[in-house]
């Protein structure tokens, strides 16, 4: 398979032709599609944050950067062999890939990667530099790929923006479209009505510490998660952990 010309391709670079032109040229093939040469600081500073604390690979740490920050970008993936152009419109509530990658995730998405992050080579649908949008066919609704992303990548612990001692609720107008089911969809639809911590979460029927953290990733990701810092359920889980603390201490 041969590198795409454009993403109008509906093909995927290998990883070795990907590596082969970026040793030809110093830069990614998608580089001279891009209009603006650097990322905007507030999204590059995130970024150089998970290069610091060694998750600038993680593909869900990565897209939650662009959706805080709502700035587009291009975030090329390894995923199966292949490299994957996604670029994220989060105002515009898009992404385009040559190839829908949520299926792929479906079927198991534990080996995907950040191989690099670039300004966007595109534009979304309507914007007026009408030769950076890309054909239809590759522009794709946002949110089923970020429920993708929370249930099916590596990780399965907190994002840093919604961790530490808090309690959770999910917005009452918030859906799921689908993309959960069995316990997890029980527990989202619990979430609507309740308020809890991620342990409390944890010790539902069928959920566990890492369910409870993709779960809330993922409505997280969809602007959704009520986050409550002062709620008495935070205050308890600030309380459990500091028993298990001296529990901890008291044994040594």
């Amino acid at each position: 398979m041969t590198a795409p010309k454009d993403f109008n391709d509906s093909t995927l670079w290998r990883i070795s032709a990907y590596e082969r032109a970026c040793a030809e040229t110093a830069h990614s093939g998608f580089a001279r599609l891009a209009g603006n040469s650097v990322l905007p600081s507030t999204l590059h500073a995130e970024l150089l944050h998970l290069q610091h604390v060694q998750r600038s690979g993680n593909a869900l740490e990565v897209v939650a950067a662009c959706i805080r920050q709502r700035e587009s970008a291009l975030i090329i993936l390894r995923h199966r062999g292949l490299v994957w152009p996604l670029t994220l419109f989060p105002q515009s509530n898009l992404y385009h890939l040559p190839r829908s990658l949520v299926e792929e995730l479906h079927h198991g998405g534990r080996d995907i990667e950040v191989i690099d992050v670039e300004p966007p080579g595109l534009r979304p649908p309507g914007h007026v530099m009408h030769e950076r949008v890309a054909d239809r066919p590759g522009y794709r609704h946002l949110p089923p790929l970020l429920w993708a992303l929370a249930l099916h990548t590596p990780g399965g612990r907190l994002l840093e923006e919604i961790g530490g001692h808090a309690a959770y609720r999910i917005a009452a107008g918030c859906t799921e479209d689908g993309a959960l089911g069995g316990a997890l969809q029980s527990s989202f639809v619990r979430l609507r009505s309740e308020i809890a911590s991620q342990r409390d979460i944890a010790r539902w029927p069928g959920m566990d510490a890492e369910r409870a953290a993709r779960l809330l990733n993922g409505v997280y990701l969809q602007g959704e998660l009520i986050v409550l810092r002062s709620h008495r359920a935070a205050h308890a889980e600030v309380a459990t952990q500091r028993g298990l603390m001296d529990r901890f201490r008291s044994k040594r």
